[in-house]
């Protein structure tokens, strides 16, 4: 029998909370029996939330309550250390207690930033934990690292960053040595700005990744890299265009085909193959980015998130824990940590 998961819904984060947060849980584990979730918030409004649903296992659903809500614009470090009692910190602090084997939310991603870092903690050796969401591509999805995490990222970190993303890579998404290339405004190792000209060739030195190079914005839909290395500023960009662009392609497709008859007539024909092609470049059924690196599992998913991105979510978890994604990549930031601290011997 598979081992159940404990997932924490963060209930009351995101534009669509609570309703969207509860109605992913009771889908996810009407869906699979492996996964009992647990909603954090203010219980009156959750089960309220809950009493519209019928046919689900509700021994599988529990209920913490969590009397305070962090809103998006209060800042990050101040709201989580003085809302004790909100959504965010009670189902943070389930990880730590390890009552709980992750955490998911839709609200402040500042917040579950600063509170994945402070209450659940990062894994030793690790420098900076990184956002990293899977994106689609023509040849399946490619890693995303970072999104948006760290706006100030050294050379080290990204080294980090490319590390963990082939750990991530190989043990979840099944991708044996999967190529790393690292963002920049052109293909030739001497392109690119301060950080990337530092960071190219410790990437090229970097035993147990497969580093193979450059990769610019438009390269990175057709899928040329499973490892897209860049600071957090630079990839929260090319994820935002990524999803605006999906947003309005979709929208001028169905305007096209809604033209006149001859259009609509066309449209009933390609519809399946069309509906088929856009699933695979929704990011909501991919679940939400990870935050690696912690000592628990902390995924954030969009502010605008609906039921399907964070069902997803809670799945992903599941396959996280199932992996062991965090236990190796501890293991693995260990080792190299010790190498580091080794002295080498004199020649």
């Amino acid at each position: 029998m598979a081992e159940t998961v404990r997932v924490v819904v963060d209930a009351m984060g995101g534009d669509n909370a609570p309703a969207e947060p509860v109605k992913a849980a009771v889908e996810a584990v009407t869906e699979r029996d492996d996964i009992v979730v647990i909603l954090t918030g203010k219980q009156e409004v959750i089960e309220s939330e809950l009493s519209k649903f019928q046919n689900y296992p509700k021994e599988r659903i529990q209920v913490v309550n969590a009397t305070e809500v962090i809103e998006t614009a209060e800042p990050p470090v101040v709201a989580i250390r003085k809302k004790k009692d909100s959504s965010i910190v009670v189902g943070l602090n389930l990880v730590k207690k390890q009552e709980a084997d992750a955490f998911v939310s839709s609200g402040s991603s500042g917040a579950i930033l600063v509170g994945g870092q402070v209450i659940v903690g990062r894994s030793k050796g690790v420098q900076r934990p990184p956002l990293a969401p899977l994106i689609p591509t023509e040849k399946g999805v490619s890693l995303l690292i970072d999104c948006g995490a760290n706006v100030d990222a050294r050379p080290d970190h990204l080294v980090q960053f490319a590390k963990m993303g082939s750990i991530y890579m190989e043990d979840v998404v099944g991708i044996k040595n999967p190529r790393v290339a690292i963002v920049n405004n052109g293909a030739e190792e001497e392109k690119g700005n301060a950080l990337v000209k530092e960071t190219f060739p410790l990437l090229k030195e970097c035993p147990g990744i497969n580093f193979i190079g450059s990769i610019e914005a438009r390269d990175i839909p057709a899928g040329y890299a499973d490892v897209i290395v860049c600071e957090a500023f630079v990839g929260n960009v090319i994820l935002k265009l990524y999803e605006g662009l999906g947003s309005t392609f979709m929208k001028m497709i169905k305007s096209g085909l809604m033209k006149d008859t001859r259009s609509k007539v066309g449209a009933l024909l390609v519809k399946p193959a069309i509906k088929e092609t856009m699933k695979a470049f929704d990011a909501s059924e991919y679940g939400g980015a990870p935050l690696l690196g912690l000592k628990g599992l902390v995924v954030k998913t969009h502010g605008s998130a609906k039921a399907v991105e964070i069902r997803h979510a809670i799945f992903q978890c599941v396959q996280f824990r199932q992996q062991k994604i965090n236990e190796k990549i501890a293991a693995h930031m260990v080792e190299e940590t010790q190498k580091a601290e080794t002295p080498k011997e004199e020649a």
